[in-house]
């Protein structure tokens, strides 16, 4: 949501450029942890609703209006945006940041109150999904009644006054891990939601800054309420030892960037792949994307930052080996920086775009080959005739298979794949039937791409 983060991922690729390693499909699987996933992630794919922007109301009402559109994108997951009330000591803006949280067992009026929640997440289990929350759990609102009641759970500075944890986030005041008693009343918070509302796990903000003891001993408390799915806004190994499902893959996102302005080569996608077999186990489920809040409003829309390249990068991130996420208004096309502090909506510019995303997501849902961690398939990068310009990949999962194909230049070529096998396959936007052979010439045309299935 900050920009420490923006920085350590700036940071993690400026490394991560460094690396030529080539892909292997063979490479060896590292085990971590026994972490269980509930089993109806399994081809789960996520929505992240933000709650305020995507309707005229920014209500839960509304919301739940709008969840048959959801469910009809092949959504199984639906991530709610913070949904406290919001802090006014030190507010920025005139609605202050989602992320700044003034009572984490209460509900922010704009949107609602507690009835309007369970009949919101009651429909969505009605319909197949289900709902997590973000939570904030790193910091509090100034004007929290923790620091009244509690000001010893907060960090304090040199001369004990509260303090950001990063001067730029000025609206909100750091917590203090090391106290055992804080602990345990996040964690009795965090309880709450799932006994009083049934929601479904959490996606925990800023999960990097708390440590990961603490994540541990959560989500062992929580599955003795019930079986939940975590999401870690942080990229680490050893959240997914015990505590989270889903960590971030920020760093893809930023290589794309990187290659769609120029700055990168296709082989900088290699690499970033190479480092994930090494850092994470097969049973670890990443979460890969265009957008979501935080890029949206800080960083640039999609069409700024990929322009015609929109479809080709949303070919390669809901078709490599993760779990794709959605953010409000993507699913129309929206192309407008959305207000972080303010009332805003997004531009549903091109609705037409909604058909193109939901074959995505659905090919997700129910290709074995595309579900997540060890649910799904293998992974292996195709070498094409012009690896330069085409990125190509094979995802594997018993008979089921995906290829995707994607040119990622802004000219048209023509190329064919190596190798000798043959693949009869069926193409997820013609629904017409193919032969993929190593003697078939195929043109993509500028940012053209190709997604066979069977």
């Amino acid at each position: 949501m900050k920009k420490l983060l923006s920085y350590l991922i700036i940071a993690a690729f400026l490394f991560s450029c460094t690396s030529n390693e080539p892909v292997k499909s063979d490479q060896e699987e590292i085990i971590n942890g026994n972490l269980q996933h509930v089993d109806w992630s399994k081809n789960a794919t996520i929505y992240e609703a933000n709650i305020r922007q995507m309707t005229p109301e920014g209500t839960f009402e509304a919301l739940e209006a709008r969840l048959g559109d959801i469910k009809n994108l092949g959504v199984k997951i639906i991530w709610l945006m913070p949904i406290q009330p919001i802090g006014e000591l030190n507010r920025k803006g005139g609605l202050g940041s989602y992320y700044s949280v003034k009572d984490y067992t209460a509900i922010n009026p704009e949107y609602g109150d507690l009835e309007d929640l369970k009949s919101l997440v009651k429909t969505a289990h009605e319909m197949d999904m289900k709902i997590i929350l973000d939570w904030v759990a790193n910091h509090t609102a100034w004007d929290h009644s923790w620091t009244i009641t509690h000001p010893e759970w907060y960090t304090k500075d040199s001369i004990g006054n509260f303090m950001p944890p990063v001067p730029d986030w000025s609206d909100v005041i750091d917590l203090n891990y090391d106290n055992e008693e804080m602990q345990s009343e996040m964690i009795a918070e965090m309880k709450y939601w799932i006994t009083e509302a049934d929601v479904d796990g959490y996606r925990c903000d800023v999960a990097y800054n708390v440590p990961t003891d603490f994540w541990n001993r959560l989500r062992t408390e929580l599955d003795e309420i019930k079986p939940v799915f975590m999401l870690a806004e942080a990229d680490q190994e050893d959240h997914h030892y015990e505590a989270f499902d889903m960590s971030y893959g920020w760093e893809l996102m930023h290589i794309m960037n990187h290659v769609a302005s120029g700055d990168s080569s296709l082989q900088s996608i290699d690499s970033y792949m190479a480092r994930e077999q090494k850092r994470y186990s097969k049973n670890d489920y990443r979460m890969y994307f265009l957008t979501n809040h935080d890029e949206n409003s800080w960083n640039g829309t999609i069409e700024k930052r990929f322009g015609d390249a929109e479809k080709a990068y949303a070919v390669l991130a809901f078709t490599i080996n993760g779990m794709p996420l959605i953010y409000s208004g993507q699913e129309y096309g929206n192309n407008k920086a959305l207000a972080f502090f303010e009332k805003d909506q997004p531009n549903y510019e091109h609705p037409e775009i909604f058909d193109f995303y939901s074959k995505l997501m659905h090919l997700n849902e129910n290709n074995e080959a595309l579900w997540n961690g060890n649910y799904g398939g293998s992974y292996e990068r195709l070498s094409t005739t012009n690896d330069d310009a085409i990125f190509a990949l094979k995802r594997e999962k018993d008979d089921n298979m995906v290829i995707s194909m994607v040119n990622l230049t802004n000219e048209e070529v023509t190329f064919m794949l190596s190798g000798d096998e043959t693949y009869s396959l069926i193409d997820l936007f013609s629904n017409e039937e193919i032969e993929l052979t190593n003697n078939l010439e195929i043109t993509l045309a500028p940012y053209g791409y190709l997604v066979k299935f069977k």
